[in-house]
């Protein structure tokens, strides 16, 4: 497969990380949701629910991006990419650091930057103890809000900053992005007092936090052929 195939099929999967969810019935998921766990359809993770549905809590799913909303604080998703030997070739070349840098320069900031005029990243660092080397990166949106009601200013909703955290990791195979937005810094207009050290610690601990609540899934071993006993017939 080549690199603009497998990256235009990343990308179509990633818009679900952008795009305002819809209200929608947990019924309707591609994938399941049993209890407090929702169970990915690539079958790599579970996760446990950040949200309460009697509090307008919504799941929504594609095959690869699940989305986890409620109408006052909580926007947290989880993409999944199987890593097909064009991305494994990649990862190998360059390492798992500058892998990871290259993944989301050009997948997920380019993205947000079709999407968002002015998107930018503001910093990213890379954390060798969190899953063998995660890159974690802090992004402003220019009226990337995924809460653009309650973040409504004039009736424009462009002139709103939104910040929000990824946590890029491999896991079993898969690439996986963590990403939450920081509501408070859409919404609060004056209120917000937090510093960008402030807002970066607090985007870090909540990424951490619901990364800890992944289950991750190993893939079956591939079962190997039975060899007839010695002296059996052939």
């Amino acid at each position: 497969m080549s690199l603009r195939f497998t990256s235009s099929l990343i990308l179509a999967s990633a818009f679900a990380l952008l795009q305002p969810l819809a209200t929608q019935a947990q019924s309707s998921i591609i994938g399941r949701a049993e209890g407090d766990q929702y169970f990915s359809p690539t079958t790599a993770f579970n996760v446990t629910i950040p949200v309460i549905a009697e509090l307008g809590g919504t799941i929504t799913d594609t095959d690869n991006v699940v989305s986890f909303q409620d109408e006052f604080t909580t926007h947290q998703s989880i993409a999944c990419f199987k890593m097909d030997a064009t991305l494994n070739r990649e990862e190998e070349t360059r390492g798992r650091k500058d892998y990871l840098i290259w993944f989301f320069a050009n997948f997920v900031q380019a993205d947000f930057e079709q999407r968002f005029a002015g998107a930018r990243i503001e910093s990213a660092h890379f954390i060798k103890s969190i899953n063998d080397g995660a890159l974690l990166t802090y992004n402003l949106l220019p009226g990337g809000t995924m809460f653009p009601a309650r973040a409504c200013i004039l009736n424009n909703n462009n002139s709103i900053i939104a910040k929000r955290g990824n946590l890029l990791f491999v896991k079993n195979g898969y690439v996986f992005v963590v990403s939450i937005e920081l509501v408070e810094k859409a919404v609060e207009h004056a209120a917000f007092t937090m510093t960008v050290a402030e807002e970066d610690a607090e985007l870090r601990k909540r990424l951490l936090t619901f990364s800890d609540k992944i289950t991750f899934t190993m893939p079956p071993a591939a079962s190997t052929p039975l060899k007839p006993a010695a002296g059996s017939a052939k």
